[in-house]
């Protein structure tokens, strides 16, 4: 009998290590999101907690727990807060034609 494969949990926030990963993390993310805004918000959880939610926080103004459940895919957060964080990020969201 074949042994079973070991099975790790995966967390992508430990290889957005620079900007440029960062980016292409988020664009991959967008891409592939539809129109599901909860892939959206978990995707920039994780680039949170990459970057430290603590100090997220402090720049957007919102608490920490906030953040949490807002960027936890379960929760559908306000465009005001998705604005502030990728602010606070250094990410800007931009439009162009669809293709």
């Amino acid at each position: 009998m074949a042994a079973k494969p070991t099975l790790r949990p995966w967390d992508s926030a430990k290889y957005l290590d620079s900007p440029e990963a960062i980016e292409l993390y988020l664009q991959t993310c967008f891409e592939e999101a539809g129109d599901d805004p909860a892939f959206i918000a978990k995707a920039l959880g994780v680039v949170a907690r990459a970057r430290g939610m603590s100090e997220l926080a402090k720049q957007t103004g919102l608490g920490r727990e906030s953040l949490y459940k807002a960027l936890s895919g379960e929760n559908n957060p306000s465009f005001g807060t998705i604005a502030k964080v990728c602010a606070a990020l250094g990410v800007r969201l931009t439009v162009t034609a669809g293709r």
